[in-house]
C-alpha cells in the first residue's frame, strides 16, 4: 500500500500534474494539501475518471485538503482538527482507507514570526499533538501524512543560516513536531534513510531548484501498528522538475497490506 502526501499548491492549476503523477505512480492512497479551492471547485469528476474516490475539505484561495484511495471510497472519519471549534482553516481530514487510518495535514506556516501567525501555528501544533495521542490509543494502523511546515533538524535544510528567522526552523516548532513524534510515532523517511538530506521542498524563487536549495517539510508519521508494515519511503522528486509542477515533490511511505 503506498501513501503519498503531495503539496499541489492549488489543484486546478496542478492539475495535469496530478493526474498524470496518478496514472504513473498508480499509487493507493494521496494525501492532498494547500487546494486553495472550494469543495464546489474541486475537480470530482477527473479525480473519479482517473479511478480514484475521495474525500474533502476545501477552502476558496488558501489551504484545503484531501484524501483520494484508489479503486475505493475513503470512509470519512473527521473534517477538521478537533480542540478549537472557532477555527475556520481548512487543514485536516481523516479516513478510513483498507483498514488504515490516513489524515492528511496541512500545518500553519507560521510566519512572519513572533507575531499571532506563529502563535496560531504552535495552538495548532498542540492541539495535532493532543488528537495523535488519541489516534495511537486506538492501537490501529495510522498514518499522519502532510505538508507539516517544520524542518525537524539542520540536516533537513539546504542552508541553516538562509532559513534561521524563519518559523518552519524555530526552535518551537521543532519541538513541537517532536513531542509529538516521542509519542511513539515513526517518521517514515527517516526510518528509511536516517543520515543525509532528503529533501520534500524546493522554493520558486531564486533557482532553489537547479540548486537543490530544498528542506525537508512533507511528513509521514507512522503508528506502531502501521511501522511494524513499513517497506519503503521516499520522495518522487523528479515530479518537482517538471513543467508548472508544485513546489513539493510527492512524499510516500509503502507499507504492507
Amino acid at each position: 500500500m503506498k501513501i503519498v502526501s503531495y503539496n499541489v499548491n492549488g489543484i486546478r492549476a496542478r492539475l495535469p500534474r496530478l493526474l498524470e503523477y496518478l496514472e504513473e505512480q498508480t499509487p493507493d492512497v494521496v494525501c492532498l494539501q494547500e487546494l486553495k479551492t472550494a469543495d464546489e471547485s474541486f475537480p470530482a469528476a477527473d479525480i473519479e475518471a482517473a479511478g480514484y474516490g475521495f474525500v474533502a475539505h476545501g477552502q476558496k484561495g488558501f489551504n484545503g485538503v484531501a484524501i483520494l484511495a484508489r479503486g475505493a471510497e475513503p470512509e470519512l472519519r473527521r473534517m477538521g482538527l478537533p480542540g478549537d471549534p472557532d477555527d475556520t482553516h481548512s487543514r485536516y481530514i481523516e479516513a478510513d482507507v483498507a483498514g488504515v487510518t490516513i489524515a492528511s495535514i496541512y500545518l500553519p506556516n507560521g510566519n512572519p514570526q513572533p507575531g499571532p501567525k506563529f502563535d496560531y501555528k504552535l495552538a495548532w501544533l498542540d492541539r495535532l499533538t493532543a488528537h495523535a495521542a488519541d489516534l495511537l490509543a486506538e492501537e490501529t494502523p495510522v498514518v499522519l501524512a502532510g505538508d507539516y511546515n517544520v524542518i525537524p533538524t539542520d540536516e533537513d535544510v539546504f542552508s541553516v543560516r538562509a532559513m534561521a528567522n524563519d518559523a518552519l526552523m524555530q526552535p518551537e516548532s521543532r519541538a513541537a513536531l517532536r513531542r509529538i513524534v516521542h509519542q511513539g510515532w515513526t517518521d517514515a523517511i527517516r526510518a528509511r534513510y536516517p543520515t543525509g538530506a532528503v529533501y520534500t521542498f524546493w522554493d520558486y524563487t531564486a533557482g532553489c531548484w537547479q540548486r537543490d536549495a530544498g528542506f525537508r517539510i512533507d511528513h509521514l508519521l507512522l503508528s506502531p501498528m502501521a511501522a511494524d508494515r513499513l517497506l519503503d519511503a521516499g520522495v518522487d522528486k523528479e515530479y518537482r522538475g517538471r513543467e508548472k509542477a508544485s513546489d513539493h515533490a510527492p512524499t510516500w511511505v509503502s507499507i504492507a497490506d
